[in-house]
Order: C-alpha cells, then sequence, then structure tokens
C-alpha cells in the first residue's frame, strides 16, 4: 500500500489564493456571449451587461484574479478605443483570432464592474508590442490617478468618479513572439523605459508590474531578459519587477496537430499527463535562473498562460479556440495545481487559458445555456488551498504507470492547513484503469483525525459535459475511506481527481 506522510511541522510556503487565477481574452466567444452580453439584452439575465449564471458560477471557485484583455489581443489594443459612449466606440477587425469585428463595446470600465462583481483582483495587460509609453502610462493614469488630470477627468466625464485599483500590471505580452518578435535583451531594455512609467498614484494602492517571461523552455529568454534589467541600480528600485511570468500549453499531439479534446486513445491519455508534468521540469529550471538574481524569491512567477490546447471543436471558427473538456483536463488541472502548490515558494500567481468558452475553459456556453467543464470542478475542490499553508508531504511506494515512453507517476499530491487547522489534501489518480490504496498518516503525531469533507471527480478519461447532459462528469462526495488508528486509508479510482479535508 501506498503511504502519503505528512508533516504538519514542516510548512513550506504560503499557497497564494491567486495561483487560482484566469484569464480572458478578447477570442472567440470567451467575452462576448460568454461573460458579456450587453445592458440591453433581455433573453439572457444580467447585471450591467454581465451574465448572471456565469458571475454566480465563478464566485462558487472564489475566483482570486482575473487577467484581461489579452493574449495576442493585448499587442493591438488600444484602451481609448474601448471608452466612452460605445455608439461613438472604433470598431476593429481582430485580425488575431478569426478575424472578426471588435466593436469594443467591453472596455476598461466593463471589465473592472466584471472584477466587481467577481470580487476578485485585477490584473491588466498593457500593449508594449504596438502601444506607445505615453498610450500606457496615460492608461494607468485614467485608471487609477485620484486628482486633477487631463486622464483623470476623463475618466471623470466617462461616468466613474473615483479611481479604480489595478493590482496587476503586464508590461507586455508575448513580446518574444505576437508582442514583437524581440530578443530578450531588447524586451529587457524596453521594459526597463515603459514600466517606468507604469506609475503607483497611490501609495496604499501599489501596483505590481509583471515582466514577459518565457515560452515554455526558452531558458535564454529568463536569462537574457533578467541580465538586461538587473543591471546598474536598477533592482534597488521598489516596485522596479514583481512578476516574471511563463506561458505553457500541453499540446499532446504536437503544437502544428495538437488532437481531438475527445477522441483519444490510452496512450494519448498518458502522452497528455506526461506533458503536464513537464510544467514541474519548468518551473524548476527558470526558478534556478530567476534565484540567480532573485535569490529571496522577490520577484514572483507569474504562469498566466497554461492549460490544455487542443485542435477546436468541428464545425466551429478556427480562430475561436472552441474545445470541448473530459476527464482528461480535470487530471491536467488537478495535477497542475498540485504542482503550483509545491512551488509556492516562487510561483505566485497562475491563470488557466481561458474562462469560458476558449481553450481550457471552467465553463460553456450556448445562448442562454451555461455549462459548468470537468476543470470547473476541480477548481471548487482546490478553492480550500488558497491562502493555506504547504505542509511538507511525501508519497512512499508509489509506483509509476503509462503506456511506451509515456511513463507517469501513478498518483501526485499537495497538501495545506488553514488557519483553523483544517488540512486540505488534494490527490489524483494518472492511471487509465487501476484504482489505487493509499494510507495517510501524519509524521510525529499520534492523534486521530476525521474527514470532514470528501469530494472526488472521476469517470471514463473521455467523460464530458454537454448542453444535454451538463452534470455527466460532477464534483460528487467521495466514501472510499477508513478511518483507522494512525492513519486513514483510501481507495482511489482511476481517472480520478479527490479532495479529502481532515480535521483532530
Amino acid at each position: 500500500m501506498v503511504r502519503l506522510v505528512i508533516n504538519k511541522e514542516k510548512v513550506n510556503g504560503t499557497i497564494a489564493p491567486e495561483i487560482y487565477g484566469h484569464f480572458s481574452e478578447h477570442l472567440g466567444r470567451c467575452i462576448y456571449e460568454g461573460i458579456y452580453v450587453g445592458e440591453d439584452n433581455t433573453e439572457i439575465p444580467h447585471e450591467n451587461g454581465m451574465r448572471k449564471d456565469v458571475v454566480e458560477a465563478l464566485k462558487e471557485i472564489r475566483i482570486p484574479v482575473l487577467r484581461w484583455p489579452g493574449g495576442c489581443f493585448a499587442d493591438e489594443y488600444h484602451w481609448k478605443d474601448g471608452i466612452g459612449p460605445k455608439e461613438n466606440r472604433k470598431k476593429m477587425v481582430n485580425t488575431h483570432w478569426g478575424g472578426v469585428v471588435e466593436d469594443n463595446s467591453f472596455g476598461t470600465h466593463e471589465f473592472f464592474e466584471l472584477c466587481r462583481q467577481l470580487g476578485c483582483k485585477t490584473y491588466i495587460n498593457g500593449n508594449l508590442g504596438s502601444g506607445t509609453v505615453q498610450e500606457m502610462s496615460e492608461w494607468v493614469e485614467y485608471m487609477t490617478f485620484d486628482g486633477l488630470s487631463p486622464m483623470a477627468d476623463l475618466r471623470k466625464a466617462n461616468g466613474h468618479e473615483e479611481p479604480w485599483k489595478i493590482d496587476y500590471f503586464g508590461v507586455g505580452n508575448e513580446n518574444w513572439g505576437c508582442g514583437g518578435n524581440m530578443r530578450p535583451q531588447h524586451y529587457g531594455d524596453e521594459y526597463r523605459r515603459y514600466q517606468t512609467y507604469v506609475r503607483n498614484y497611490n501609495s496604499d494602492k501599489p501596483i505590481s508590474k509583471i515582466c514577459c517571461g518565457a515560452n515554455v523552455d526558452d531558458y535564454e529568454w529568463t536569462r537574457g531578459v533578467l541580465e538586461a534589467t538587473h543591471d546598474h541600480t536598477m533592482p534597488q528600485l521598489h516596485g522596479f519587477m514583481d512578476g516574471l511570468s511563463l506561458h505553457y500549453y500541453v499540446h499532446p499531439e504536437g503544437w502544428e496537430v495538437k488532437g481531438s479534446a475527445t477522441d483519444f486513445d490510452e496512450e494519448v491519455w498518458y502522452k497528455t499527463l506526461y506533458k503536464a508534468l513537464f510544467m514541474d521540469e519548468l518551473i524548476r529550471r527558470h526558478g534556478t535562473i530567476m534565484d540567480e538574481y532573485d535569490p529571496e524569491k522577490k520577484i514572483g512567477m507569474i504562469v498566466d498562460e497554461w492549460g490544455c490546447w487542443f485542435t477546436c471543436e468541428p464545425g466551429t471558427n478556427p480562430g475561436f479556440l472552441y474545445q470541448q473538456n473530459t476527464v482528461r483536463d480535470a487530471l491536467v488541472a488537478g495535477i497542475t495545481l498540485n504542482i503550483f502548490n509545491k512551488h509556492c515558494d516562487r510561483v505566485k500567481m497562475a491563470n488557466l487559458a481561458q474562462m469560458v468558452n476558449v481553450l481550457q475553459a471552467v465553463i460553456l456556453t450556448e445562448g442562454p445555456r451555461m455549462v459548468k467543464t470537468p476543470t470547473y470542478h476541480v477548481f471548487h475542490m482546490y478553492r480550500h488551498h488558497q491562502g493555506a499553508k504547504l505542509l511538507d508531504s511525501t508519497l512512499i511506494g508509489a509506483g509509476e504507470t503509462g503506456i511506451g515512453e509515456w511513463i507517469v507517476p501513478e498518483l501526485t499530491e499537495s497538501v495545506s492547513m488553514d488557519d483553523e487547522g483544517i488540512v486540505t489534501i488534494t490527490l489524483n489518480n494518472l492511471s487509465v484503469d487501476a484504482v489505487r490504496n493509499l494510507e495517510i498518516v501524519f509524521a510525529g503525531d499520534e492523534s486521530a483525525y476525521k474527514v470532514i469533507e470528501a469530494n472526488i471527480v472521476t469517470g471514463d478519461m473521455k467523460a464530458y459535459n454537454d448542453f444535454d447532459e451538463p452534470e455527466r462528469v460532477k464534483e460528487e462526495v467521495f466514501t472510499a475511506y477508513e478511518e483507522c488508528m494512525g492513519g486513514i486509508k483510501v481507495q482511489i479510482p482511476a481517472c480520478s481527481v479527490l479532495e479529502l479535508r481532515l480535521q483532530k
């Protein structure tokens, strides 16, 4: 039997709630139809244009932070096009995603209204790729300055007297690619210049500045950017760089082919999970480079785009990136979130791509109907990790499983404890067909623990929810455990993500 040994006396950090963040881009039906249906819509219940069903569902998973407006869209987004009377807002063609007309009816004011309804922090991505320093500087002034200035006056004229709070500001996006195809040293110099003008107008509400980091395993980009930004006296300036981003998507069949979201075999199941586990190596290796320049870990690693990226659903606009979401996606989410938890000393935020109707979405919509995906239910279970202390945990006796070269651990886990002493354990059984028996024990602690909550997401590896069967895969109460002297014995079904909450 496999043993999970938990050491409550060894705390390895605090799990930032922002690790459970989300990403919303002007892409496909994420913003329009998925979140925003317009203030004049009479068919779909909304509050100030935001779908009530979607907002309420997102509040249930305690969404901590939302990134907007992109993504590649941010690299061509000019914020003044999205303010003022909607009939006067400039229309544009979304050249990155589907070639559709963007009418800019969802802009700065609408984003902050959405975050108000969600009760979450704000993460805005600025346009360094095709925008100017002045444009970025004026946007920050428009949003945050409480005083007399042209931009503050413009905000007030557009109906919002008080300034907003920007929690995080991304100084560019994917500048190694769609954000300008820059070299790391060039971007590093541009970051230094642009961030200078992302001013903190309110010292009580500082803006955390996010620098554009690497695409997957481009370790040369990480080193080159940090070399360019951390020479001379810049690192000594407070608020110069608070985070460095990382983007990684799981493509089981590679970037060009990607593979179907719903039609796959057991080998592709293991291949997908194998590639999801690569996130651990990426964090460790990029983190090692960051440690050279930031040994005190003051700069957070911000994984602000992650998730599965499959071939879009047949019959849909290929530029909309709409895909289904199966039990396989649930496992990818569970594995990845456990990895983030275990690296909480360096990873300070992560944003699943994307929130609604795009890539590994937690919610799908079709007209007035809404579906919670298997990934949604994983986020709902894992919400208890937010802000909790990461406990040292080790799986002893766990083996491996897989097919051919795609060999993965049988189990992955992470363990945390909240301020009330409740221990949350999240476990993943990566096997496609085998039940795993596990005994949970606490090192040096002979106290009896009881299970106060236990939930599971499981099913056939290809099972998914659609608008005809929206609850085929859902979070269910888990009962296959036994409380005994010295521990808890658990039978973990195949293809499953499990949450146990324990208390003395």
